[in-house]
Parts: structure tokens; C-alpha cells; sequence
């Protein structure tokens, strides 16, 4: 589904990422963790376009994608959540769900979609018409990923959904991961609960410093390599 090689990229003076690999296959729950300022947010902004490489490529189902738009992008069918469930506070649930079909134009098929959302995240479906900013934390990240879900993407990039959320809000949102990977939407987590990433990945990936340090089975990441990065 995605296939990263050799990517450099990063900000006016400064390269973030180093020659950096990564692949996320159909199906399967991708998992790549590291400590604060690693790269890995700026990997997925690269891949999905908002952060130009200076070298390496990027592709989507064999079809190469480096240098495309995030419109174009979403149109191949891969979606992105940012770190902080970025929402409009002001407008409703329904409204924020929509923003995240502004490339495309169906609406018949946006009306569809904003039911199976509601399928999804019941929770959602009963504040569909409240104002965003007045959402719980968890309901706020579960409307984040409901956007990035709403182009009916194979491949979704999410950015630490758990973040700043309880012990029981984080079980709800890794569940909900789960349920979307059964369905059939291939996802690339970054994530700071290594202990609960790992045990619904497929493979795993570490970075440290720009640098991808670890790929492999999540098992293996765990007792091999998660005690010397995390430990201290």
C-alpha cells in the first residue's frame, strides 16, 4: 500500500529525516514509535504531502506520490489525523466530519458516509449537530479520526491518537482501531503507548533522531529494542 525509500526531508535549514524506510501493507496495523523529536511527525506530514522531501520516494500502490498534492493524495485513498485531534471548535460534529471531504465532490456518497461514521462512532451519531469544542477529549479524537475517515480511505496516517487521554479513553480508541483494521483500512500509528501499540500491530518501526533504528515483528521490538529507547 506504502512505500517509503530513502526519504530526506524537513524545515528551512534543517533536515529532520534521514535517508529513512517504511512500508505499510494492505490490511495491517503499522506501528512506529520513538522518543519526542524522533522525525515521526514529520514523516507522516511528508507522506501525506504537507512537507516537501528533498530526496528519497514515496508511493501508493506502486504509483509514486513524492511530490503530489495532499488532494491528490487523499484521492488515492490515504487520509490523515494530526497529533492533537485538531478540530473547528465552533462548528458542529457534522460540520467537522464534512471538512474532511473537501477534495471530493459526491455528496450523495458524503451523506453515506457521514452515517457510517455515526456506524462506527455511535457517540458521534447522537452529536452530530452539537458544537465540537463542547466534546469530551476521547469524543474529540474519535471525531478526529471519523474526519480522516470520511473519504473512505485504505490507508489512514493517524498521529497519537491517545494522547492526553485516560487509561479507559485510550482502551476505547485502540479497540476502535482494531474494528477499522478488521474492516479493511490499513493504518500507519504513531504512538507513545508502546505497551498497547504493539499488540494490535503487524510490523513495527522505531526512530530516533531522524534516523529509522528498528523494523520488524512488534514482539520483537518489544524485547529487543523497547527497553534500551524507553527504559532509561
Amino acid at each position: 500500500m506504502l512505500k517509503v525509500e530513502e526519504l530526506h526531508a524537513g524545515y528551512t535549514g534543517s533536515e529532520v529525516l534521514h535517508s529513512v524506510n517504511l512500508e505499510a501493507a494492505d490490511g495491517e496495523i503499522t506501528i512506529l514509535i520513538g522518543p519526542n523529536g524522533a522525525g515521526k511527525t514529520t514523516l507522516l506530514k511528508t507522506i501525506i504531502g504537507l512537507v516537501r522531501p528533498t530526496a528519497g520516494r514515496v508511493y501508493a500502490k506502486n504509483k509514486e506520490i513524492t511530490h503530489a498534492s495532499p488532494a491528490e493524495i487523499i484521492k488515492l485513498g490515504i487520509s490523515y489525523s494530526p497529533q492533537g485531534a485538531t478540530l473547528f471548535p465552533s462548528m458542529t460534529v457534522k460540520e467537522n466530519l464534512e471538512m474532511g471531504y473537501y477534495t471530493l465532490s459526491d455528496k450523495r456518497a458524503l451523506k453515506k458516509r457521514l452515517i457510517e461514521i455515526g456506524e462506527i462512532f455511535p457517540i458521534l451519531k447522537t452529536r452530530m449537530h452539537q458544537k465540537a469544542g463542547l466534546l469530551s477529549g476521547g469524543e474529540r479524537q474519535m471525531l478526529a479520526i471519523g474526519r480522516a475517515l470520511i473519504s473512505s480511505p485504505k490507508l489512514i496516517l493517524l498521529d497519537e491518537p491517545s494522547a492526553g487521554l485516560d487509561v479507559g479513553k485510550q482502551a476505547v480508541i485502540f479497540e476502535k482501531l482494531v474494528e477499522l483494521n478488521k474492516i479493511g483500512i490499513a493504518i500507519l500509528l504513531v504512538e507513545q503507548n508502546v505497551e498497547k501499540a504493539v499488540k494490535i500491530a503487524h510490523r513495527a518501526y522505531l526512530m530516533s533522531s531522524g534516523d529509522m533504528k528498528f523494523s520488524g515483528e512488534p514482539a520483537q521490538l518489544a524485547e529487543t529494542v523497547l527497553s534500551g529507547v524507553f527504559g532509561q
